[in-house]
């Protein structure tokens, strides 16, 4: 009997308890709130990049083939990139069938590539890649050691269109074939070149912490 009267007691006090005041419920409403914090990623431009490739002049008799691997710089405005770049291949007789390598040519190269013109696009719109085709203007400058050419040094002029693979600043692949004027102290000659090239970027995508 005792604890029901306790029991009862207790019921009527709660009900009859005034209700808090209007501030209190409001300060309670007005509180601080605990948010997430904000675990998307941001990704970064990456404007730096590594450049590599083959290349090889073309025509007939004596050629230039070897590699090539120098720096890459990305914009975000104008042009799409400006590269500096060093060149290493050899002398090859396109009329030998066999023994036609002879001496070595070394090359500094400075070159700008426009933006791409899409033509097509894998995977999705927004994270698709881009098929098209952008083009390159180039100056080098060679010298050479043991070469069979007349010359040890000369200067070359290229403009290059290429058909590339990539898109915004990810890795981009082309393949690039042109005309090169060779300059020295004689008449110009015109050359195609012809360049297989890939870019990598160096810096990182990081994520908010």
């Amino acid at each position: 009997m005792r604890r029901s009267t306790f029991s009862l007691l207790l019921v009527l006090g709660g009900v009859a308890a005034p209700p808090p005041p209007a501030a209190v419920l409001a300060a309670q409403a007005s509180g601080p709130r605990i948010t997430q914090p904000d675990s998307s990623p941001v990704f970064k431009w990456r404007p730096h990049a590594i450049g590599f490739g083959f290349f090889a002049t073309l025509g007939a008799h004596w050629q230039l083939e070897g590699v090539e691997v120098g720096y890459v710089r990305r914009l975000e405005h104008g042009l799409a990139a400006v590269s500096v770049s060093g060149r290493l291949g050899t002398f090859i007789n396109e009329s030998a069938m066999s023994g036609g390598t002879q001496g070595i040519g070394f090359g500094g190269t400075l070159a700008a590539r426009t933006r791409m013109h899409s033509v097509a696009q894998f995977g999705e719109d927004e994270g698709g890649t881009d098929i098209g085709l952008d083009l390159t203007f180039e100056v080098t400058g060679y010298t050479s050691a043991g070469s069979p050419q007349s010359r040890v040094r000369w200067m070359a002029i290229s403009v290059l269109p290429a058909f590339s693979l990539g898109s915004g600043d990810a890795a981009h692949f082309g393949i690039v074939v042109g005309p090169t004027a060779f300059l020295d102290d004689g008449k110009p000659v015109v050359r195609g070149m012809l360049a297989f090239r890939g870019e990598a970027p160096l810096a990182r995508r990081e994520r908010r912490p």
